[in-house]
This record gives structure tokens, C-alpha cells and sequence, in this order.
């Protein structure tokens, strides 16, 4: 057999053509499946809508069930028939399925079937389909409460809807889909007292960690870094770069609630690396300031989003879910009222 460098070659090739071809395959073979699930639950639902008896509906899913598994297999049980109704019902314009069944499997759709909130099941489903998620990241990004920590949930309906949309169509991302408030740093494992530096290096310890809370564009760059402004030095906690905002991060680390002083500290180091270190083609700076509470007023005075400073608390103990959904819910309902009656 020959072992050429020309043989190896060929080989990579045949390879590459069989694994593409698997994967278009398997596409193919999802999107039909995809198809197929709703079209059926689409057609029973039409049935039993014309029938407007209750006891019909029950009768005919059993009826259904029963001859579909009998030539078909357990693929059409009866409680897999009543998620492809609701599949039906939830996505009931076939566009927005067929936009999403070439990254998205049937077990996607059944995560995001019971998310009752359009704007909330939207919001998953386009960044699914952009950041192409699997079925596991999925799930712990609903199971995190992704949708109710970012920033654009606290923007109204059609503001989310727009910038998911311009995110898709024309790949231009807004920090308020990046930014989170409040991040769940419990991984750190800290307890009783600790100094801003201990929080900082159990961050560094924990990177990996860290960098998955944020977001998976962050990349590491520099933990202390050191700037010199009239022959003053200054150290940056921790500086990120996020590749699809083309933006260098800097991220300070506060133990105590949020402080007036503490804009003046960044707005000073997003200046020194807009002028010093931001490169052709990025966009400016962007600063986090991670504080263990805020004061929201202090932070809605100081007009923080026009200079490009985000501010968010940072839990390091969970509360019940029960709990932080309904602190969360309350913090996107204040924000959008404030919204509406400036206008």
C-alpha cells in the first residue's frame, strides 16, 4: 500500500466527503421529521377544532395512537401525539418552524414548546439557531434563565424583536443580547469574608467557568493589567475581548453596591484603551462593573449605557428559583414601565 504524501491526502479528502455528506443526511433526515410532526399535529388539531365535543378529542388521539404505533412504532404514542398538536399550536406559523428545522432537532422544539411567553420562546429560539446550541446547552440556558438575565429583556416587545432579527439577518449583535444581570458566579465557592483580590483569583481559578457564565465570545486577555496615565498606574481587574461585539471588556470586581465613584474609575480606563489599545476595525470599549448590589437609581441618574458602562450584581449564593424569577420578572417589569411612560 502505498504511503505517499499524495495517498494521505486522498484519504483526508474521501473522509471529509463522507463525514459532509452524513451530516446532510442527518439534516435532511431532521427537517423531514421536523416537517412531518407538525404537519400531523396541525391536521389533528383542525379535526378535533371542527369537532366540538371534548370526549371526540380524547377518542380520536387514543384512535390515532393506536394505528400509528401499530404500523409505525412508539414514535406516535399518545402523549408523543399531543406534543406534535402542541407543536402545532405553539408554532402555529409554519415559517418560523421552517426558518429553524436545519439547526434545530425535534428534542429542541419539545424544550421550548412549554415556554408560554412568545418574546421569551423567540428569543431562545433565534439564539439557538444562531449560536447553533445543542440540546444540552439549551436546556441549561432555559434552566439558567438566560432570557430574563439579559439586558434586552428589560426592552420593549418589539425592541427584542427587532434586534433578535437584525442579529439574524444582517450579524450585527447587541450588547444587550451579550450582557447578563445578575451573573451566577456560586461556583466560586467563596464564604464569610473575602477581599475584592480573593473574588478575583477564585475568577481566575475558575476561567473556564467564568467565561461560560459570560458568554463563549469572551476570550481572556489580561488579569491586572497595568495602564499609565500621567506617570500614574492603574490596574484593570480583568480585560476580555468579545469577538462578535469587536470590543475589548473590562471588568471591575466591587465587593459593596454599586457608587458614583466607581463610573469615574471606568469611564477613565475605557478612554485609555479607546485611544491606546483599540485597533482598526474593533469597536469601542465596553466596561462591567460586577458589584454584589446595585442602586438603581444612582445608575439610572448617571445615563451608565451611554458611555458604554454596564453594571450588574453577582450572586455567589443562589436563592430558589421561585424566588429569582419573581425578583427578575419584577426588574424587567419595572424597567419596560419606565420605558413606556418615557414615552
Amino acid at each position: 500500500m502505498l504511503q505517499n504524501q499524495n495517498y494521505q491526502q486522498l484519504i483526508t479528502d474521501l473522509k471529509e466527503l463522507v463525514d459532509e455528506t452524513r451530516y446532510q443526511v442527518a439534516a435532511q433526515v431532521n427537517s423531514a421529521m421536523v416537517v412531518l410532526y407538525w404537519n400531523i399535529g396541525q391536521r389533528i388539531n383542525e379535526d378535533i377544532l371542527g369537532n366540538k365535543r371534548a370526549e371526540y378529542g380524547k377518542e380520536i388521539i387514543f384512535q390515532i395512537s393506536q394505528q400509528l404505533t401499530l404500523e409505525f412504532g412508539n414514535s406516535f404514542s399518545e402523549k408523543n401525539i399531543r406534543k406534535m398538536m402542541q407543536f402545532a399550536s405553539v408554532f402555529d406559523n409554519f415559517e418560523i418552524v421552517a426558518s429553524a428545522m436545519r439547526q434545530l432537532s425535534w428534542t429542541h422544539f419539545l424544550l421550548l414548546i412549554p415556554i408560554s411567553e412568545d418574546t421569551k420562546r423567540n428569543f431562545y429560539l433565534e439564539v439557538c439557531k444562531i449560536e447553533n446550541w445543542s440540546v444540552r446547552v439549551l436546556r441549561d440556558k432555559i434552566n439558567s434563565l438566560l432570557f430574563e438575565r439579559t439586558a434586552i429583556s428589560k426592552k420593549p416587545e418589539e425592541i427584542i424583536h427587532r434586534e433578535l432579527k437584525n442579529w439574524s439577518d444582517n450579524n450585527i449583535l447587541n450588547p444587550d443580547l451579550v450582557f447578563k444581570d445578575p451573573y451566577f458566579l456560586d461556583f466560586l465557592e467563596l464564604k464569610d469574608t473575602f477581599s475584592e483580590k480573593d473574588l478575583e483569583e477564585a475568577i481566575v481559578v475558575e476561567l473556564q467557568k467564568f467565561i461560560s457564565e459570560l458568554g463563549t465570545d469572551f476570550a481572556f486577555l489580561s488579569r491586572q493589567k497595568r495602564i499609565t496615565i500621567d506617570n500614574r498606574d492603574y490596574y484593570l481587574d480583568l480585560l476580555f475581548y468579545h469577538r462578535k461585539l469587536k470590543s475589548l471588556v473590562v471588568i471591575e470586581l466591587k465587593l459593596g453596591e454599586f457608587e458614583a465613584s466607581h463610573k469615574g474609575q471606568m469611564e477613565l480606563y475605557l478612554s485609555y484603551l479607546n485611544k491606546y489599545e483599540k485597533i482598526e476595525g474593533e469597536n469601542p470599549p465596553i466596561g462591567l462593573i460586577l458589584c454584589s448590589g446595585k442602586n438603581s437609581e444612582h445608575i439610572e441618574l448617571m445615563n451608565l449605557e451611554g458611555d458604554n458602562i454596564k453594571v450588574a450584581e453577582y450572586l455567589l449564593i443562589l436563592p430558589s428559583e421561585k424566588v429569582l424569577l419573581e425578583k427578575l420578572h419584577r426588574s424587567i417589569e419595572i424597567a419596560r414601565n419606565k420605558i413606556e411612560n418615557k414615552k
